[in-house]
């Protein structure tokens, strides 16, 4: 019996050992659910914190390194195309207005027209009664200046303080202007009454005036001439009419 009540120690041994076990798998237990948690957790932790670690690192890295390079880029990239731009244009402007000038420069109007209108100015003109045909004078006019003139339309003739100007015969009208070169001359004729005697007012002119028309009809060619009349004076009637000018008397006087 004495054996027999030595189990005790056991049984206290045996109560004991489960409760060890106990707090060796609660223990357990507790050390796995927290790995497992800690895993869990250091999962979505270093997803969220390598994702903020990246989302930090792309944007404030690179956007602080970019952002002084973007500036400088842009206002340096900017500022030089538009200098350049600018530059171009103010350049490719100058070399037009340049050219422009130039042509300016070397277009015969800014040098004055070739041509210029013959008047009293640059020609010597003079009157000639002929015989042939009858009751007509010829006009010849000389260019005594340095440039060709044009002899535009014809000669208005005014003899005294006439208050009427002769017609002109459109059957005489040239094909083209006629030009006269440095010393060369231009003609036109007159008639002076009819050979018939059908004219009225016939008068005797002692002055005669030549106007020269411009470029238009009946406008103003420049300054008049007064060629010498025959001491006798010019017999006129109310038949008297010009011809336009011509390159030659003959055409002139329509011999």
């Amino acid at each position: 019996m004495s054996a027999f009540r030595s189990t005790p120690p056991t049984s206290t041994s045996r109560a004991t050992l489960p409760r060890a076990a106990r707090r060796l798998g609660g223990a357990a237990a507790l050390a796995l659910a927290a790995l497992a948690l800690t895993a869990c957790q250091d999962g979505k932790g270093l997803q969220d914190e390598g994702a903020a670690t990246f989302s930090d690192s792309a944007v404030a890295t690179p956007s602080a390194t970019a952002t002084p390079g973007a500036g400088s880029g842009s206002a340096s990239g900017s500022g030089s195309g538009s200098a350049t731009k600018t530059g171009s244009a103010t350049k490719s402007g100058g070399a037009k207005a340049t050219g422009g000038d130039a042509k300016g420069s070397s277009d015969p109007s800014a040098e004055g027209d070739p041509r210029v209108a013959c008047n009293g100015s640059n020609t010597a003109v003079t009157v000639q009664a002929v015989s042939r045909p009858l009751n007509h004078m010829l006009i010849t006019v000389k260019n005594t200046g340095k440039k060709s003139c044009d002899l535009t339309y014809y000669p208005v003739l005014r003899f005294d303080e006439m208050q009427w100007a002769p017609a002109a015969r459109k059957d005489t009208q040239p094909q083209a202007v006629v030009t006269i070169a440095p010393g060369q001359s231009g003609y036109a004729g007159a008639l002076l009454s009819a050979a018939d005697g059908s004219g009225e007012g016939g008068v005797t002119g002692h002055r005669l005036t030549i106007a020269f028309q411009g470029r238009t009809p009946h406008s103003d060619g420049g300054a008049s001439a007064v060629p010498s009349l025959p001491a006798a004076g010019v017999y006129y009637d109310s038949s008297l009419t010009v011809t336009y000018w011509q390159q030659s008397a003959s055409d002139a006087l329509g011999s």
